[in-house]
């Protein structure tokens, strides 16, 4: 067996390890062998090292991690038919059945019997990946994978967010983001591309508000204490009728709530608090709260189409695989603008 360079869990709450294991080959007809050209460092990467998903994964320990993955087709199974060897791919992070009443209604999401590469099983932060033909999305020409591997969960979930949102916005409505950092300035560059009305932004970072406004926000709003007597202001006292909060956490679903129009719908993306609304509340103005998980392959077709447009693009840090551990800590002391990349 050919072997390769993967970097590995071995335990809980201790550093990951670079491991020389074997080169994943195709053993089902429908799978895909994937030499990796850009692996994504998600902060959900974190939370796997502090042990968060060892329950909910039952991942057997040592294994590979990285879930945002993108590269060229390297092997194939005896029935894919729709990539062959050295097409440029971005990976769904799933790997699903086709089979279940989920999969057949194109929400494979929620497949009753899917694989989750660097939860579950081996993932890209390696030199390759063993997936499924159902998870692979040929990219055009003109995109590299290191440059979008990232779009592959982030930008899936806050695609799938923002295309949800845009469903039912017109021109006369408002739209609020919370939150414009790694999930959040890809969500305003797909709500431009997807929404005629008109966007706010609210973040703490007066950084990240000015990138919002650069990539397409109507109106730029620094969390400083006033921030949601500023958005009723801008929505003439009323409220958004869409807020899609990529925070979550730190009292911004409070704010956000304050910032809702009657009817409105509230957009769950990040997630670490609760909600807390009295149900007179909910009930007397009609407002609604939505759940995100990340996209569809669907889903992730659309965006790549607004990718090669140029429409979303995403700023990304590189670094080489062997330098795995500095963009770990990077990304954990808040040293990544957009999104860091691992690249073999």
């Amino acid at each position: 067996m050919t072997k390769m360079r993967a970097v590995q869990v071995v335990g809980y709450h201790q550093d990951l390890r670079m491991a020389e294991v074997d080169v994943p080959e195709p053993t089902g007809p429908f799978d895909v062998v994937v030499r990796i050209g850009g692996a994504g460092v998600c902060r959900t990467d974190l939370h796997i090292l502090e042990g968060q998903w060892a329950e909910k994964s039952g991942v057997a320990l040592p294994y590979t991690i990285g879930h945002e993955n993108a590269g060229w087709v390297h092997a194939v199974g005896s029935a894919v038919t729709n990539v062959a060897e050295g097409d440029k791919v971005i990976l769904h992070p799933l790997i699903t059945c086709g089979l279940c009443r989920a999969c057949r209604s194109g929400d494979d999401v929620h497949c009753e019997a899917s694989a989750f590469p660097g939860i579950d099983t081996d993932g890209g932060y390696a030199e390759y990946l063993r997936t499924s033909a159902r998870s692979v999305v040929r990219i055009d020409e003109s995109l590299e994978p290191a440059d979008v591997a990232a779009l592959a969960d982030a930008g899936l979930t806050a695609y799938h967010a923002a295309a949800k949102a845009a469903r039912r916005l017109t021109p006369r409505d408002r739209c609020v983001v919370i939150g414009a950092g790694g999930l959040g300035h890809i969500g305003i560059q797909v709500l431009k591309a997807l929404s005629p009305a008109e966007l706010i932004v609210v973040d703490r970072n007066p950084e990240a508000v000015k990138l919002a406004v650069s990539i397409g926000a109507d109106h730029g709003v620094v969390a400083e204490g006033q921030h949601v007597e500023e958005v009723l202001d801008l929505t003439g006292g009323h409220g958004a009728e869409v807020v899609v909060d990529f925070v979550g956490e730190g009292g911004a679903t409070a704010e956000g709530v304050r910032m809702l129009r009657r009817a409105g719908d509230y957009h769950v993306v990040g997630y670490g608090e609760n909600i807390d609304v009295p149900t007179i509340d909910i009930i007397s103005t009609e407002i609604n709260f939505i759940g995100n998980l990340v996209g569809s392959y669907n889903d992730l077709c659309d965006l790549m189409v607004l990718a090669a447009r140029g429409a979303v693009t995403l700023h990304t840090q590189k670094y080489r695989l062997e330098d795995f551990q500095t963009a770990i800590d990077d990304l954990d002391a808040g040293r990544v603008r957009g999104r860091a990349i691992l690249t073999p």
